[in-house]
């Protein structure tokens, strides 16, 4: 499989899936893990349920570009995860790993991709709340709908 990502329902196993990296990318040393969770609060209101739409066209092959643009020297491996459908607080909604020859390689990278997966996913998020139903924007700004 190598690098490469992916639209998901369910949550990964992700002991699976560093074994599966490990296996493939012998001249690493280090698989930086991210795995973001579902809020359960934000602004002191508590968060009901999030729900993560992809556009139908672009969100995949998004999250793939941003794959390769990140692939360079030192870099073995990378794999994007994201889930869709309504998700509750507490549960996985994006997991990113990385593989490279050394840590501070893998750590710098994880957080480049994280970044641009925030900015340029096409994955459209609802945050229902007490207080209401909030779009989410990369960048972490809510933007009352509802």
């Amino acid at each position: 499989m190598s690098s490469k990502a992916r639209l998901i329902e369910e949550e990964i196993d992700i002991g699976r899936v560093v074994k599966e990296i490990t296996m493939e990318n012998p001249k690493s040393s280090a698989v930086v893990i991210y795995v973001g969770y579902v809020k359960r609060e934000v602004g002191g209101h508590v968060v009901n349920w999030l729900n993560c739409e992809p556009h139908e066209r672009y969100a995949l092959k998004l999250l793939n570009n941003i794959v390769e643009e990140e692939m360079d020297e030192g870099v073995s491996c990378i794999r994007i995860y994201h889930r869709v459908g309504r998700l509750m607080p507490g549960e996985p909604i994006a997991y990113i790993f990385v593989s490279a020859e050394d840590r501070v390689k893998a750590f710098e990278k994880a957080r480049r991709v994280l970044e641009k997966v925030k900015r340029e996913s096409m994955i459209f998020k609802v945050e229902s709340r007490d207080d209401g139903e909030f779009l989410v924007l990369g960048d972490g700004r809510r933007l009352k709908i509802k």
